[in-house]
């Protein structure tokens, strides 16, 4: 856990002090005009609610339905570790308050998600962390290379979509998934601890 916040510690003032580099990576990857691929990018952003909700709420019926208490106590610490990364997330975003790029970059970015992110801030990203807290959560539950492949394309697809919709920096979704995985990572440690006593 120490070695997580000193992470953050670090992470946050070279976020920020690096604004520069993060716009000039986030140019090479959005166009605020319209693209073909901006469909599919809006499709796996959006979906992503359901993913982080659905995931663990189907393993606890399934646990359920075949009595199975290890899938239940999986369901529950993905659960979990999606729940206090979120709230971790949102807790920097209105610590850092740092403005979307379509906001401070209005020349060179747009949001194209279809949504209004303008009074939400950027640092960092909300569907990045909940996407990679799951797939890391996944990962280390069903250590397979056919969970593990899958659920890290789609969390790093969802993140590359942030980027692509213009709605946040490399920096922020970067941040999203450290903070994801580490609770996912944390909550894993501790349903083990449970489970054993």
């Amino acid at each position: 856990m120490k070695k997580l916040i000193a992470l953050f510690l670090v992470l946050m003032p070279v976020s920020l002090s690096s604004q520069n580099i993060d716009v000039d990576i986030l140019r090479s990857i959005h166009s605020p005009e319209p693209l073909p691929s901006d469909d599919f990018f809006r499709f796996v952003s959006d979906a992503n609610f359901y993913v982080y909700v659905g995931t663990p709420v189907t393993m606890a019926v399934v646990g359920l339905a075949g009595h199975d208490d290890e899938l239940l106590r999986d369901a529950a610490a993905m659960a979990a570790a999606t729940a206090v990364a979120y709230g971790v997330a949102l807790g920097f975003k209105y610590t850092v308050k740092r403005e979307r790029p379509f906001v401070v970059h209005p020349e060179d970015f747009a949001d194209k998600t279809g949504h209004d992110y303008s009074d939400s801030y950027s640092f960092p990203s909300g569907h990045s962390t909940t996407a990679f807290a799951v797939a890391t959560s996944l990962s280390l539950d069903y250590p397979k290379w056919y969970v593990i492949v899958p659920s890290y394309a789609y969390a790093g697809t969802l993140a590359y979509s942030r980027m692509h919709l213009g709605v946040h920096h490399p920096s922020d979704v970067l941040t999203g998934a450290i903070i994801g995985s580490g609770c996912a990572v944390l909550s894993h440690y501790v349903s083990n601890k449970l489970s054993k006593r």
